[in-house]
């Protein structure tokens, strides 16, 4: 009879049945544990985290903040003139980083859809031909060039010298899936007329972020070029955004628990391919080279960790980078440490990728 190691679990239900556990053992009493494994947590204080700066610790909510309350109050006819005035909204916070990072911003339109091109002042003649593309954050509600697609654009330009496209691409209420994806594929085939595909990367936070996963199985669904490399940042490629820190996170902020689906994907199945790249390895193994930037504070870490484990699954070469105590987008505080830790990461991903010289 071959001998089994015990699992840990039943081990130290074995020892504790003994009555030979030492006292220092005791706990308070759990939560109850639900016949399909769902635990009720009790309540507890979650600290800030001893892995974060002094700086990221100072600017931690001390008051409960309900992050798209406002736009839920927003009726949906004014959701499209409300987005217009976004960059105007921002400017205060886009003006020094146009500054510190010395890049200059220019409104444009590619195939009738409205683009912001952030350009550094110094780019190196062998960067002059390469461009990354930008897919902006906002809930596919207020993903805005101008807007949060500068909170991502004008450090990443300056740092990576090198020119970066944001688009505003058609989103919720007025336009549910796939009509997103439809314009960032009408761009990128705008681009491949300028570009090699080696010469492009792609990437995109939260909204932004998943929407890259879903433009890329939609390049390879139209059988067109790959860019070089991609970013799904505070996002995953799984639309369901999954996993126990879906649960958790609202609770981290104090915020009451909550499940709601975005309304972008009314109607949409979420099992597609198309939606969620990540149920679908054959369309993973076809991704180009992928970085992933999560948070342990943010609703996306669980899918995110995930969509980084399917990828290296297929076959992909796929870095995962994660803050600890820190939440969703918490690079859109550009003061942070972190902040500028999380954008070198991306300098370095892209700047191997896509061949950029600094």
């Amino acid at each position: 009879m071959r001998n089994r190691i015990m699992p840990f679990h039943r081990l130290a239900i074995a020892i504790a049945a003994t009555g030979l556990a030492a006292p220092a053992m005791a706990q308070t009493a759990p939560g109850p544990i639900a016949a399909d494994g769902t635990v009720t947590v009790r309540e507890f204080a979650l600290p800030p985290s001893i892995y974060i700066s002094e700086e990221a610790r100072k600017a931690l909510p001390r008051t409960p903040t309900e992050p798209d309350a406002m736009m839920r109050t927003i009726p949906p006819e004014r959701m499209g003139a409300v987005r217009k005035q976004v960059p105007q909204i921002m400017a205060a916070r886009l003006d020094p980083l146009r500054a510190r990072y010395k890049v200059t911003t220019r409104d444009a339109e590619i195939a009738g859809i409205p683009a912001v091109y952030a350009t550094p002042a110094d780019i190196p003649a062998a960067n002059r031909k390469k461009i990354l593309f930008n897919l902006p954050g906002g809930g596919f509600v207020m993903g805005v060039a101008g807007g949060t697609g500068m909170m991502e654009s004008i450090p990443l330009a300056g740092l990576a010298k090198v020119e970066i496209v944001s688009i505003t691409y058609r989103q919720g209420p007025e336009h549910v899936y796939p009509a997103a994806t439809e314009d960032v594929v009408k761009v990128y085939r705008e681009l491949l007329k300028t570009h090699k595909p080696e010469d492009i990367g792609m990437f995109g936070c939260s909204a932004g972020g998943l929407l890259t996963a879903e433009a890329i199985a939609a390049f390879i669904k139209e059988k067109l070029p790959l860019p070089a490399a991609i970013g799904i940042f505070c996002a995953s490629a799984d639309a369901r955004w999954g996993g126990d820190s879906r649960a958790f996170a609202r609770p981290f902020q104090a915020l009451p628990s909550q499940d709601r689906g975005l309304g972008y994907f009314t109607g949409a199945d979420l099992n597609d391919p198309l939606v969620s790249p990540v149920l679908s390895p054959e369309t993973l193994r076809r991704f180009p080279p992928t970085l992933l930037i999560t948070a342990t504070r943010a609703m996306e870490m669980s899918a995110a960790v995930n969509t980084h484990r399917e990828l290296v699954k297929a076959g992909v070469t796929a870095d995962l980078h994660m803050w600890d105590g820190l939440g969703h987008a918490f690079f859109y505080d550009a003061s942070l440490p972190e902040s500028r830790e999380a954008f070198d990461v991306m300098t370095r991903f892209f700047s191997k990728y896509l061949k950029l010289k600094q």
